[in-house]
């Protein structure tokens, strides 16, 4: 084990991964600990039936950012990613439902067979979109402006909106839409048919405890086109292995450029002297002495439970823990006898729709009747599903004419209405058995085919991966959550208000999602506070 660590990562998903990776390229001695045994957080691969494996939380990929496969050689370090055969199917009750394939032309077709006009709308509101996407991706590797900074901070703070008021006007206004309305105010803009505009919305609340019709969903849609796959803007994909690969190949990259990395070792607190950082406990009642500490943790779980120093003020404390979080997320893996049959595609033998991500979420009202039933009564009537089949790609991930399946359902609330509480095991497995009487409504076969599944419930989540209320995100995309404001006004520089202590995970600027931008980010502020000798020094906001 590594002696006199420079920092300490808590946590070894993606992001403290990539975080290490970066500080020990520089020089620096970064000793990751993670409580489970083994690296990866939530984008781990596991045999969750006999001959059967998948991922077991995160589940596809296309934010991975570009820069950091690169730099860090992912390729070299056994990561492969491949593109989906097609992006998206949405199943209907009736009829063939709408398949969404890659390029302009075919997605134009495909629009076109519920409504012209939509089909016509579709170059103008693509290219609206990723204008705005652009300008984002210019932002996702610089460090917002902290609030209350100084000259640096104000002048980052000129030169965004220098850049902003020399859009044109039109895409200013896309972009104050984005970031004010509801995913179904911004699609209303563009679109007509309700299929067309619900196939869209499922971006907007991917994730999140919202319904289309909630401001601030807009900019979630935004969120989840920044991505590519293989130099492909747009793609969606998938790692052979699984997200586990991903993390794995994070892990090879960290460790080759010198970083340590230790499992089952749960920290059950950050140490300090009154004044800063001096290292952290372990469960075991080993101490671990470091002059600083990066967090790849939610920030409300940091604070609530690891920090119990009288170093943080209690206002800040408090502020801390109150950051809003919850996914609305249940998390489902399948193992399946046979692909399938849906009544609109029917067949068991691989089609184009089997490799797609496959949403059941047919009309904004069904988008938004699946929220706020969960609101009153804790689970949704009817779920949003999205089922992926990564098998299709990666057929070793189940045995010879086998499938596993991925699915990411919405909407559950992480605490349910009392007397009812997610630790009942028959609550989860009623639950489950909506989830899979939802998708037998669309594909009958799916019930008899399943042969194990694999449950995690919001209090799994965050019981196994340390997401509070199920949180994917590690808090909310909304507006008072992003850029400078995440995850606090003053705090958005990835340093804390604990000299020493510093927050590399989703929880940070840009957000969720497997991107390795926070790590990368925080990685880059760290590394200037120690060549500034400045390292478990910096100023409390």
């Amino acid at each position: 084990m590594v002696k006199d660590p420079d920092i300490i990562i808590l946590g070894g998903g993606h992001n403290g991964l990539c975080c290490a990776a970066y500080l020990a390229r520089a020089g620096l001695k970064p000793l990751v600990l993670e409580k489970q045994p083994v690296v990866g957080g939530a984008a781990v691969t596991e045999e969750f039936h006999p001959g059967f494996r998948n991922s077991v939380a995160s589940y596809t990929v296309s934010l991975l950012h570009p820069k950091v496969i690169a730099e860090l050689e992912l390729a070299a370090h056994g990561l492969r990613i491949v593109e989906r055969p097609v992006a998206n199917y949405w199943p209907t009750p009736d009829g063939e439902g709408l398949l969404l394939p890659y390029g302009l032309a075919a997605r134009q077709q495909a629009l076109a067979r519920y409504s012209a006009a939509d089909a016509a709308r579709l170059p103008a509101y693509e290219e609206a979109l990723e204008q705005a996407a652009a300008l984002l991706r210019g932002l996702l590797l610089q460090t917002p402006p902290n609030f209350g900074g100084g000259l640096k901070d104000w002048w980052k703070g000129w030169l965004v909106g220098w850049r902003l008021a020399r859009l044109p006007r039109e895409q200013q206004r896309v972009l104050v839409s984005l970031f004010t309305e509801s995913v179904a105010e911004f699609l209303a803009h563009w679109f007509e048919h309700d299929l067309v505009r619900a196939a869209f919305a499922f971006d907007g609340v991917v994730g999140t405890l919202a319904s289309p019709q909630t401001p601030g969903t807009a900019y979630v849609l935004l969120h989840h086109c920044f991505g590519e796959v293989n130099g492909k803007s747009g793609v969606w994909g998938h790692a052979l292995g699984g997200m586990g690969a991903v993390t794995q190949a994070l892990a090879r990259a960290a460790t080759a450029a010198g970083a340590t990395l230790r499992t089952q070792a749960e920290v059950v607190s950050v140490d300090d002297d009154g004044q800063r950082v001096t290292g952290v406990t372990l469960a075991s009642g080993e101490r671990i002495a470091a002059p600083a500490v990066a967090a790849n943790i939610p920030p409300r779980l940091l604070f609530r439970d690891l920090l119990s120093g009288a170093a943080v003020p209690p206002v800040l404390r408090e502020r801390f823990t109150r950051i809003t979080s919850g996914s609305g997320t249940f998390r489902m893996n399948v193992a399946l006898r046979e692909l399938p049959d849906f009544r609109g595609r029917p067949g068991t033998s691989p089609q184009p729709h089997h490799g797609a991500g496959i949403v059941i979420g047919p009309s904004l009202d069904y988008l938004a009747a699946a929220y706020h039933s969960a609101v009153m009564e804790g689970t949704a009537r009817s779920p949003i599903i999205e089922m992926l089949i990564p098998s299709t790609l990666d057929p070793g991930l189940a045995p010879p004419g086998q499938h596993v399946a991925s699915l990411f359902v919405q909407h559950v609330l992480p605490r349910l209405p009392l007397p009812r509480r997610w630790q009942d095991p028959a609550e989860k497995a009623a639950f489950a058995e909506r989830v899979i009487d939802t998708v037998c409504d669309y594909a009958p076969n799916f019930r008899a085919a399943i042969v194990g599944r694999q449950v995690l419930s919001p209090l799994d989540l965050e019981q196994r991966f340390g997401l509070v209320d199920g949180d994917i995100f590690h808090g909310q995309l909304r507006l008072g959550q992003l850029y400078s404001l995440r995850p606090l006004a003053g705090h958005a520089d990835y340093r804390l208000p604990l000299p020493g202590l510093y927050l590399c995970g989703s929880g940070a600027h840009p957000g969720g999602g497997v991107t390795g931008v926070p790590g990368y980010n925080a990685a880059r502020e760290i590394l200037g506070d120690w060549r500034t000798g400045r390292l478990g020094q910096h100023r409390v906001g």
